[in-house]
């Protein structure tokens, strides 16, 4: 009998590009669009020098702006923090009327232009708009404050402690908190010690991103905050200045102060999603 060769395996054909054609085309983008910038941008501020820099950094203004931004943007992180889980909370675990119109909403923040948003939120908190008119006369000002500035912040940056967690919440297994009623535990001490491990590092995400979000918002702060030197001026508007008034050594100093904490939170941001996926291959 003659023998029969066995066939040669057929490759499975890949609907998307090989590695190295994917691989390419995303470390160009990166390249370009992340990388590129950020070196010459680093290039620039090395060019200060370090005595220089320190004076840029220390000055008044500078020392006011950036305390501001930090500021606000702490009080904005911390209202997102617990608002933004509450939203998650109630999108996931209860069903009612216009649910689906309220998670989409969440979203708006995102799909608005931000200059859009600090002409709204400076129409409604003046003292003639729909909330400025009753908070005015409990002696309550937003507009041109670091109230406002706040809020501006937290607008356009809610959305990630909002979509962190809501997904998170949405895989979390029921039968651990029947367990746990099961065992006669109460409704907090079940939240404390079964809910929140499960979506502690989302929720750390969601926070650091809306921090990082709300150091660099320009175009929704701008309008609310009234642009005060020493009170209401802020980090990237004062960048902004500075390259007005071809001050280029001032403005790269300040963006590299900036730019080093964004990329502390990015570290940050990435090991906590790390820790998350860990956590998610171990519970399953």
């Amino acid at each position: 009998m003659t023998a029969i060769a066995p066939a040669a395996p057929v490759r499975a054909k890949r609907v998307l590009p090989g590695f190295g054609l994917t691989m390419g085309v995303t470390l160009t983008y990166v390249g370009v669009i992340v990388l590129l910038p950020v070196i010459a941008l680093v290039l620039k501020g090395a060019e200060i020098g370090p005595e220089r820099f320190v004076q840029i950094i220390t000055a008044p203004r500078t020392r006011a702006a950036l305390q501001l931004t930090l500021v606000a943007a702490t009080m904005a992180t911390i209202f997102n923090a617990l608002y933004g889980l509450l939203m998650a909370w109630v999108l996931v675990r209860y069903d009612f009327p216009g649910k689906r119109l309220l998670d989409a909403l969440m979203d708006v923040p995102f799909a608005l232009p931000t200059a859009v948003a600090g002409l709204a939120l400076t129409a409604l908190f003046a003292g003639n708009g729909w909330y400025g008119a009753l908070l005015q006369p409990l002696g309550i000002e937003v507009v041109y404050t670091i109230w406002g500035v706040a809020l501006a912040m937290s607008f356009t940056s809610i959305p990630f402690v909002v979509r962190s967690v809501q997904p998170v919440l949405e895989d979390l297994d029921p039968q651990y908190e029947e367990a746990a009623v099961t065992l006669g535990a109460h409704r907090w001490t079940i939240f404390y010690r079964v809910i929140l491990p499960a979506i502690l590092p989302a929720w750390l995400v969601g926070i650091t991103l809306s921090f990082a979000r709300s150091l660099g918002e320009f175009g929704a702060v701008v309008f609310i905050a009234g642009n005060l030197p020493m009170k209401t001026e802020i980090a990237s508007l004062l960048a902004f200045i500075r390259l007005e008034e071809y001050d280029y050594n001032g403005a790269a100093a300040i963006a590299l102060v900036l730019l080093f904490i964004a990329l502390v939170l990015l570290v940050a941001s990435n090991l906590l999603q790390a820790r998350a996926m860990r956590y998610k291959g171990k519970g399953a």
